[in-house]
């Protein structure tokens, strides 16, 4: 089944849709969610994106990150691909939104207004094996040195996203 983003500018207004990787191909501004988890330590959760992803697969990531479909608000989107990909629900705040453009390789390019969520989740995961290779929660100064030992193991979008993040925080 085809999947379709929507282009927007940005202002956030509707100017159409588009098939996602077309979009991609393009490198045209469409809108997208971001989802971080924490644990009670404080801890983010982290997804390893499954390999059959079209890019950047077995890279590390936030919890979730997608994009709402025609008529669906961010966070019922966001609502949504936590249940699909991570098999859980809980509460979600938006904490900001901000574009940004990335190249993601292979002549692709995140170009996104990301509405940025926020929520906490201790129990168990029903992890849906086509999206989510594994998940794993990690201390931010962990996080940190991971980054700087090896970025090639994490999504472009998570570095820009994180920075961003912790611009707010």
């Amino acid at each position: 089944m085809e999947e379709f983003v929507v282009l927007v500018n940005p202002e956030d207004k509707v100017l159409g849709l588009m098939e996602k990787q077309q979009a991609h191909i393009n490198g045209l501004l469409h809108r997208a969610f971001s989802v971080f988890l924490f644990n009670s330590k404080g801890e983010m959760l982290l997804q390893k994106r499954a390999p059959g992803k079209y890019h950047s697969p077995s890279q590390w990531t936030n919890a979730v990150c997608s994009h709402p479909r025609a008529n669906e608000t961010y966070l019922e989107a966001a609502q949504r691909r936590v249940k699909e990909e991570l098999g859980i629900e809980t509460e979600l705040s938006e904490k900001f939104n901000f574009i940004y453009k990335a190249d993601v390789g292979g002549g692709l390019w995140e170009h996104e207004l990301d509405h940025v969520f926020v929520g906490s989740y201790e129990a168990d995961f029903n992890l849906n094996q086509d999206e989510v290779e594994e998940v794993r929660f990690i201390s931010m100064d962990n996080l940190d040195q991971e980054m700087i030992e090896a970025p090639e193991h994490f999504t472009e979008w998570f570095k820009i996203i994180l920075e961003e993040y912790k611009h707010h925080f």
